[in-house]
């Protein structure tokens, strides 16, 4: 897994712009700009859904008020879904990061085989990348839900 110090791996992301997928490579995302980037292991999943997501939502403008330019989701999903969840849970502010082939995942270290429930995947985590070089990593342990969630990336900030 990807550690303090670490300069994160050159992909290529996709997102949504007026209404067709656009692709933005890790220096569009974090060159020059302080993110914070939490993934999921799946969009419209409960946990996700219910939780982790919601959180960033809410707590996005206190984060960013610590010098962050940008919080964003990623996950092994395709831009049109990682769209239509931003849109029905109300999550404008996030900026979502498909990474449909799950390549940053595995550029990482952070790629698990879920088997029959979706096959490659992210695990949790969040991250804080300054200039592309990440300050803070927060890994859960598989089935948890606690340091990667939003109000603990804010106290680390």
């Amino acid at each position: 897994m990807i550690k303090v110090g670490d300069k994160l791996p050159e992909v290529t992301f996709q997102q949504m712009c007026d209404g067709k997928p656009q692709n933005l490579s890790t220096n569009d995302v974090f060159s020059g700009k302080k993110v914070v980037v939490f993934a999921v292991p799946g969009a419209f999943t409960p946990t996700c859904s219910e939780q982790h997501l919601p959180g960033f939502v809410a707590l996005c403008d206190k984060i960013k008020e610590k010098g962050v330019d940008t919080v964003a989701c990623t996950a092994v999903n395709d831009a049109f879904i990682m769209d239509a969840w931003q849109k029905s849970r109300g999550a404008e502010n996030i900026s979502m990061l498909a990474d449909g082939s799950g390549q940053f995942a595995k550029a990482i270290g952070a790629e698990k085989d879920t088997g029959i429930f979706g096959g490659i995947r992210s695990n949790r985590y969040a991250l804080v990348a300054n200039d592309g070089v990440v300050e803070h990593v927060f890994v859960e342990e598989p089935g948890k839900f606690t340091v990667s969630s939003a109000e603990a990336v804010l106290e680390a900030l």
